[in-house]
């Protein structure tokens, strides 16, 4: 077990970022640019110690590290994993991040984990049940949290109000950030024929503390309309980065995160996507 923490920063900066994968360790630290941050999926850090750790401890001397997790199923009608939380409590204080995020959905029903991060209707019901949920792990955590938008597929007839309308209202009740998943957003909007810019203009970005790129598969649903999925497999299209600028220029500059996390890439291919979100966001602190 490794007893010592790395030294803490207190926030990301607004630069871009790559979710870490191990067989990037020795080019990372070699020569980083352009990233000047790195993320790291919680579970597959909660382990004892070995490898992974020590190279997280040389990682977070040099880098702002942000935690992402994918496993407390904030939106679940259960109540959270105690044990699950106590372990990413272990995490984040013998890491101390400057930012840990989580998503907009849930994954478990009894005792079943489910391998994917499923949609939530936007109620009143399901609202009061992910700000219990919110607080609980920042209280828990000691520290804010940041909640992802999801990608969808369909829309809940049962919805009373806009995700965006959704998201801000527990932002103002839980006092926690959010998570801005750009591509997330290009999903949902191509799946559901809506405007992407629209949702852009509607999100509360006051609250904005990190952004997401990512690449998605094209299908077609059982009509031949395009189905877009979320896979973070592959570049982020560049109808995606045209979102992003806008983004950007509304929002102004925020660490911005390229998330690769299947079929990964070399360590170039992987900068070069980093490259040019550091273009971007270039444009709006020159």
């Amino acid at each position: 077990m490794l007893d010592a923490t790395p030294n803490r920063r207190d926030r990301l900066p607004n630069r871009p970022g790559v979710g870490y994968k191990p067989q990037h360790f020795n080019a990372i630290m070699e020569d980083a640019r352009p990233v000047e941050w790195l993320e790291v999926h919680a579970e597959n850090y909660m382990g004892a110690g070995g490898r992974p750790l020590a190279q997280m401890r040389h990682l977070a001397e040099r880098f702002a590290i942000s935690v992402h997790g994918v496993g407390l199923s904030i939106g679940g009608e259960a109540p959270l994993d105690r044990e699950h939380l106590a372990r990413l409590k272990h995490l984040i204080d013998w890491l101390q991040p400057a930012q840990f995020s989580e998503h907009l959905a849930w994954s478990t029903h009894d005792s079943h984990f489910l391998n994917d991060l499923l949609p939530l209707p936007y109620t009143e019901e399901t609202l009061a049940r992910v700000c219990e949920h919110i607080i609980q792990v920042q209280d828990v955590l000691g520290l804010q949290m940041l909640l992802e938008n999801p990608s969808t597929y369909l829309a809940f007839a049962e919805s009373q109000m806009a995700e965006t309308d959704f998201l801000a209202e527990i932002a103002r009740r839980t006092g926690c950030g959010l998570l801005l998943d750009v591509n997330n957003v290009f999903v949902s909007a191509t799946n559901q024929k809506t405007d992407p810019k629209s949702y852009i203009d509607a999100f509360p970005m006051h609250a904005v503390g990190e952004i997401h790129l990512g690449g998605h598969d094209e299908d077609e649903d059982d009509h031949g309309a395009p189905l877009l999925i979320d896979s973070h497999g592959a570049e982020v299209v560049d109808p995606v980065w045209a979102l992003y600028d806008y983004t950007i220029e509304k929002a102004g500059p925020r660490p911005t995160l390229i998330e690769w996390d299947n079929d990964v890439p070399d360590w170039p291919t992987l900068a070069a996507e980093a490259t040019r979100a550091a273009a971007v966001l270039d444009k709006v602190t020159a």
